[in-house]
């Protein structure tokens, strides 16, 4: 059986998103974070990097989230999570994939984790901070240019991908943005308001929310 290793409100949402819509069996393994499992030798043999989220489908243990998606697409195609190869819609769905993963999310993480950059409680780390976010901003308003250039329900239009678990993700970890800067969360964006609430709709995301015990301020 497929196992996730998760924690609630990390990256692994979006393998967990993937996996609730897929319908297919899954084991949940939870990593407490909290309590540095994330960094026990156990841990670290199926993820060197002591990030989560990690996939385990039979002998294969996978982890970056991207690719975990991708191979879930990919071992699950009649689920039409990504289209189809060779399309140009595949590419602009990889596009799109890389740039969630390598700027949005990474700009973020420069954000709530600045003291891996610079020292610890320096002016420094609050300049970084209030930079990434002011980026982020940037590229949520980038994320809600792209909805209402084709008008569709889903990121990538008329169908649903498995995007639209990576883009509501990250999308979720702005909701605090309004509480200390002129930058908005993105719910408060034209397009991507109504679109995380589509999201917030679907069954699979309620299992999820419940799965990870959240609160009802989801985004």
């Amino acid at each position: 059986m497929i196992q996730l290793h998760f924690y609630p409100s990390t990256a692994a949402m979006v393998p967990h998103i993937v996996l609730e819509e897929l319908g297919v069996p899954y084991e949940r393994v939870w990593v407490d974070r909290a309590h540095d499992a994330h960094k026990s030798p156990e841990y670290l043999a199926l993820n060197p990097n002591g990030l989560i989220p990690v996939l385990v489908d039979g002998d294969l243990v996978l982890y970056e989230t991207a690719a975990i998606c991708l191979h879930l697409a990919d071992t699950h195609p009649q689920a039409g999570l990504m289209p189809a190869l060779g399309s140009p819609g595949r590419a602009h769905a990889y596009k799109w994939l890389m740039w969630l993963t390598n700027t949005l999310q990474a700009t973020l993480i420069v954000y709530f984790y600045p003291h891996r950059w610079v020292e610890e409680g320096s002016a420094a780390q609050d300049e970084v901070r209030a930079t990434a976010k002011r980026r982020v901003g940037e590229l949520l308003d980038q994320l809600d240019a792209e909805l209402a250039r084709h008008g569709g329900p889903w990121f990538m239009g008329e169908a649903y991908s498995l995007l639209d678990a990576y883009v509501f993700t990250l999308c979720r970890w702005t909701r605090h943005f309004s509480d200390d800067s002129p930058v908005r969360p993105a719910r408060e964006r034209a397009h991507l308001g109504p679109y995380l609430q589509r999201m917030l709709a679907r069954p699979a995301l309620q299992r999820v929310m419940t799965n990870e015990g959240l609160s009802p301020a989801y985004v």
